[in-house]
């Protein structure tokens, strides 16, 4: 997964770099040894300043009852509250603070590092061995709280336990079925994908296909994740696949989610090649196969994520008649991905991602898919 350079949104929504301005970080992890190490690595670096290094997470929330923080860098394997009991609490308290999961419990592709990201955390970096920290771990730790710490900050990225607020009226069309969901998705993502599918009425039985910008390794684990939030079928997709309803087919993260027709039966197909946005998986194949096979009974929504991935595949799909839907900022960790689609046009209503849900159901009253 690409990691965006030190950035910070101004207030008219474009990524501009950001100068003269420090990363307030705290760091939470019980062994003394590895705070120490790591004051020096974040203290040392331009741009970042150690605000508060604790022991536990009773003491982090202690602090952050009073102090702002940007980053929290959190262990996970801690005496008391552990570091995923903790998260919840830590962001209901930072309010704005973005988390970074430091441990050696999150390899690439650990259901540790799913459970934390589905939570609300914004990055994970596998903690190295004791005597590892300096070299590549030091650049690669400041250049992600870099990244972080300099992104605006959002209203929240955890999931909302909230009753969600009925969408305002969006006219469809009194013949509008719906087919098929392209849910396209990057950094910030796991959570707002959570929010929406945990909302969404069960009578809604078209096949949602997921490009979410993770590494392959990532999948397997993802797909039993989000199988934990509903009563559909969910899988890494792989190609020849029927398409059927009921069911979440998930992008593997070496190759572009497409559907194509095969007859009167729809089928999932995989494609490697690269495409003009650098991403793989890439949500603009995925969103132009569903405008080529289900046209107007297509529908995308596009959550959370940098850069533009989606855009122009949501440009195809609403030529062919299709309907597209685009998180709303302040429920973003990052607003690249809609607001490239919401700037050109192309949305049909901006929404927080448990009121896309509930939109859904206006659909119900249209042709349901065969």
């Amino acid at each position: 997964m690409g990691r965006p350079a030190p950035l910070m949104s101004n207030p008219a929504g474009d990524n501009l770099p950001v100068v003269g301005r420090r990363v307030r970080v705290m760091l939470v992890d019980d062994s003394l040894v590895v705070r120490s190490i790591l004051e020096r690595i974040v203290d040392g670096t331009p741009g970042l300043q150690v605000c508060a290094s604790v022991a536990s997470a009773h003491d982090a929330l202690a602090f952050l009852a009073s102090e702002p923080v940007d980053v929290v860098v959190l262990d996970i394997e801690m005496p008391g509250m552990n570091g995923i009991d903790a998260l919840p609490h830590i962001l209901e308290r930072a309010a704005n603070a973005r988390v970074l999961i430091l441990s050696s419990n999150c390899v690439e592709g650990g259901p540790a590092a799913i459970e934390a990201l589905a939570l609300g955390a914004s990055d994970t970096l596998a903690k190295p061995g004791r005597g590892s920290f300096s070299g590549r771990f030091a650049e690669v730790l400041t250049e992600r709280i870099l990244s972080l710490g300099q992104l605006q900050a959002p209203a929240a990225t955890r999931i909302a336990y909230r009753p969600p607020v009925p969408p305002a009226p969006v006219v469809v069309d009194a013949d509008q079925s719906l087919e098929c969901i392209a849910v396209a998705a990057s950094t910030g993502g796991i959570p707002a994908f959570a929010n929406f599918i945990t909302h969404l009425d069960p009578r809604v039985t078209a096949p949602i296909l997921l490009t979410q910008h993770l590494p392959d390794a990532f999948m397997e684990f993802y797909a039993k994740q989000i199988a934990t939030m509903t009563g559909r079928k969910v899988c890494v997709a792989a190609a020849g696949m029927a398409v059927e309803a009921n069911r979440i087919y998930l992008a593997p993260g070496d190759a572009h989610l497409m559907v194509v027709a095969n007859g009167a039966r729809r089928e999932i197909a995989l494609d490697r090649r690269p495409v003009e946005n650098g991403c793989c998986p890439s949500a603009d194949p995925m969103l132009a196969s569903v405008a080529e096979v289900y046209g107007k009974g297509g529908v995308a929504v596009v959550l959370s994520g940098m850069g533009r991935d989606g855009a122009n595949g949501a440009e195809r799909l609403k030529s062919a008649g299709g309907t597209i839907f685009a998180q709303a900022p302040e429920s973003c960790v990052i607003w690249g991905m809609p607001g490239a689609v919401a700037k050109a046009g192309l949305a049909t209503a901006t929404l927080n991602p448990d009121a896309i849900a509930l939109m859904l159901g206006s659909f119900l009253a249209g042709r349901r898919a065969s």
